[in-house]
């Protein structure tokens, strides 16, 4: 018997014309946010399929690398000119012709933000930094430098990949590198990390750490994703399963909220869904002709959107949760 083929997008969203490297979904409304290399931020309908808005937030020489959605009506975008911009989309209808807030990092990389979802607000974001090494943690609201941490081991290159995340009232933060080493830091002690580890021989291009704080994936230039046990209070990050691919790159991870799959964006064109917990693979989804850039899960489990350097957004209806 063969195995069942793997599914078509539910949906394909047409309208960009450069790369799209990073999609967001709102957190409680159907709209889904998608920025590309030219510069410009497109809010989608996911129920119509439509663009609502675009607007054009970055120069096009420097373009979009990273989006979040922050609180109900605002949205974040990071650009390569150094530029992480706070705007405002009303009720979602529309982006404010300027921005809110505008930071000036210094810094010019590809390491996309980590807005860090706190009990007391999201206005703060974990970035790479000017020294190009260094993590820095951000207030959106205020463009206001909080907390620089900085490794003495030089050794590692800079930093690619970058997770912020609050546990028991605290911020946590994992970093990836160039050298394809990790790091665990506690923002109660920048002068040094909780611990260092190195799951990876390429640099370390994309982190996800899951809603309960328990774990997480990285990707890699190498042809490894590592699944690992996180346990932030006692510095512990072990590899929980390690996936070895056949071609190596991934730009993108994801772990639904929901804690029960994980996808990857892959620079085969491909996107590929794991059981979380088992690290099995489930589905290996082949729309995208180009790199794909970016995974994203939606808050209610019911969509997963992928982008890639075709131009395309897909939409994926991809085992749904149980409504019960």
């Amino acid at each position: 018997m063969s195995k069942r083929p793997p599914p078509d997008p539910a949906a394909v969203l047409r309208g960009h014309r450069a790369s799209v490297t990073d999609i967001c979904f709102h957190p409680s409304k159907n709209i889904l946010f998608t920025g590309s290399a030219d510069g410009e931020l497109r809010i989608w309908d996911t129920l119509q399929h439509r663009t609502i808005s675009s607007s054009w937030v970055h120069s096009a020489a420097h373009g979009v690398i990273s989006i979040a959605a922050a609180e109900e009506n605002r949205v974040i975008t990071q650009g390569r000119d150094g530029a992480i911009k706070n705007w405002d989309i009303g009720e979602g209808t529309a982006i404010s012709r300027t921005p809110l807030t505008t930071i000036k990092t210094n810094s010019y990389h590809f390491c996309k933000l980590s807005l860090i979802n706190n009990n007391h607000n999201n206005n703060h974001v974990a970035v790479a930094g000017e020294d190009l090494s260094a993590v820095e943690i951000w207030d959106i609201n205020r463009a206001e430098k909080l907390v620089k941490l900085s490794s003495s081991n030089s050794s590692r290159g800079m930093c690619m990949a970058v997770r912020g995340f609050e546990l028991q009232g605290y911020v946590n933060v994992v970093s990836g590198y160039e050298d394809g080493s990790m790091a665990l830091w506690d923002l109660r002690n920048p002068a040094l990390p909780v611990t260092s580890m190195k799951f990876h021989s390429e640099p370390v291009l994309s982190l996800c750490i899951d809603s309960s704080c328990g774990g997480g994936v990285s990707g890699s230039a190498d042809e490894k994703i590592v699944i690992f046990k996180l346990d932030a209070s006692t510095g512990s990050c072990l590899v929980k399963r390690e996936i070895v691919l056949e071609r190596g790159g991934i730009s993108g991870t994801s772990i639904r909220p929901d804690g029960k799959i994980v996808a990857t964006a892959g620079w085969d064109h491909r996107v590929r869904v794991y059981d979380y917990r088992k690290g099995n693979a489930l589905a290996i989804l082949k729309y995208h002709h180009a790199i794909c850039n970016a995974v994203s899960f939606s808050d209610n489990c019911r969509l997963m959107a992928s982008s890639s350097e075709d131009t395309t957004v897909a939409l994926w209806e991809i085992y749904p949760p149980s409504t019960n």
